[in-house]
């Protein structure tokens, strides 16, 4: 049994009022709140060991070099990586994808070939593909999507042929909930030697990942959703792709020697390390999945699906709620619209009652196409989330409705 009161303690924010009402935070899909223990990480690497890291043979930048590579170990048992080198810090998610579609496209993907992603995707996993198919005259296919939020998987071997090079997929759709079925869509390209690209932005926040198990070439996810800063991204790739791929951005720390004639370029995982990184940030994430690890395996995921099916039987029994995304394998988020009413009213009201959720296509408009709608309203549950707070959320909506009808 997790103590919710105590771990709800650890959250300041989670202490305050909005418009006069206490804060009832359901916007955890677009960012997590942070523990006490998190933020005081960050104050006290800016009090103590404020330095750069990899450059100074001082006290202080050796501090925070040592800290910031523990936090590099620490992430790889947290997803069980092989080895820390497979661990690259970037910016959030969509540049580790970003960074994928460049490099990995450059070394694999020629004029004529194919690239697939899901009809679930975040915008952050198809344009930066299909910018890639732009550039190199390939064509970017779509593994289709049914009613319910699940994957079409019935023409899979027709979709994954010779002339696939990538194919990258969500591990849980942000929009819908639904956990996707990628391990049976690694194991088939595997059988034709084609990487795989995960992005599990919304699955790392909500249950353990093992990228062994998964058996994917990379993987990829931002810490803000887990606890810690925005600004910092983990992504796990394979050794044998991280070394032939050539490096994203040119700069500080990714070289090994520099003339004018030629630059030679630094081992894993610092090829693709340019610059000064978010040093505070990745020290925090450290912090973060420490606390984290404090709690029983897999109790906070059971938790919150003890939670996603309190809401969802809540919700149900509003008249005119519809809820888009109903997958039989979900995490913690629920879709809805009321009937005749545009999801942006329902969220000014929620907000005027202190309740935060998130309005809007949530960065899938193919989705929202594929329904004929023009958004939805999204609660996303965290484990410090509590049964009371659906219970409000039930009693706001039923008002909201009564006001907007």
């Amino acid at each position: 049994m997790l103590d919710i009161a105590a771990i709800r303690s650890d959250f300041p924010i989670l202490q305050r009022t909005i418009n006069n009402k206490p804060l009832v935070y359901l916007d955890n899909g677009a960012t997590s709140q942070k523990p006490q223990q998190v933020i005081d990480a960050i104050t006290n690497y800016y009090s103590h060991n404020n330095a750069n890291i990899h450059r100074g043979v001082h006290t202080l930048s050796q501090i925070a070099t040592d800290q910031y590579e523990e936090a590099r170990t620490a992430t790889q048992h947290f997803i069980n990586a092989k080895e820390a080198a497979e661990i690259i810090f970037t910016k959030g998610t969509t540049e580790s994808i970003n960074l994928v579609a460049f490099c990995l496209g450059e070394l694999v993907v020629q004029e004529g070939d194919e690239v697939l992603i899901s009809a679930v995707e975040h915008h952050a996993n198809i344009v930066p593909w299909q910018m890639l198919c732009e550039r190199k005259k390939a064509t970017l296919r779509v593994i289709p999507m049914n009613a319910i939020g699940e994957l079409v998987l019935d023409d899979i071997d027709a979709l994954i042929t010779d002339t696939t090079k990538i194919i990258s997929l969500s591990h849980v759709s942000n929009a819908l909930g639904t956990i996707l079925p990628i391990q049976e869509i690694i194991r088939k390209a595997k059988q034709k030697n084609i990487p795989v690209l995960v992005d599990g932005a919304q699955a790392a926040a909500h249950f353990e990942v093992d990228v062994q198990e998964l058996d994917c070439d990379f993987y990829c996810f931002s810490t803000h959703k887990l606890l810690a800063n925005t600004g910092v991204g983990v992504l796990y790739g394979k050794r044998k792709w991280l070394e032939s791929m050539p490096p994203y951005q040119g700069g500080g720390d990714m070289i090994k020697n520099v003339s004018f004639e030629k630059t030679t370029y630094n081992e894993i995982p610092f090829k693709f390390e340019a610059g000064t990184p978010n040093i505070e940030g990745v020290i925090a994430w450290k912090s973060a999945i420490d606390y984290l690890h404090a709690f029983p395996k897999n109790a906070l995921f059971h938790y919150e699906q003890e939670l996603l099916a309190y809401a969802t039987q809540k919700l149900q029994t509003i008249p005119g709620l519809k809820i888009y995304g109903q997958a039989a394998n979900k995490v913690a988020v629920i879709s809805f619209l009321l009937e005749n009413i545009h999801p942006f009213d329902v969220g000014v009201l929620l907000d005027k009652m202190g309740i935060a959720v998130r309005t809007g296509h949530h960065c899938t408009q193919p989705i929202m196409d594929y329904y004929g709608i023009p958004g939805t309203i999204r609660a996303s549950f965290c484990f410090y989330n509590t049964m009371e707070e659906i219970d409000y959320l039930y009693t706001c909506l039923l008002k909201a409705q009564k006001m907007l009808l």
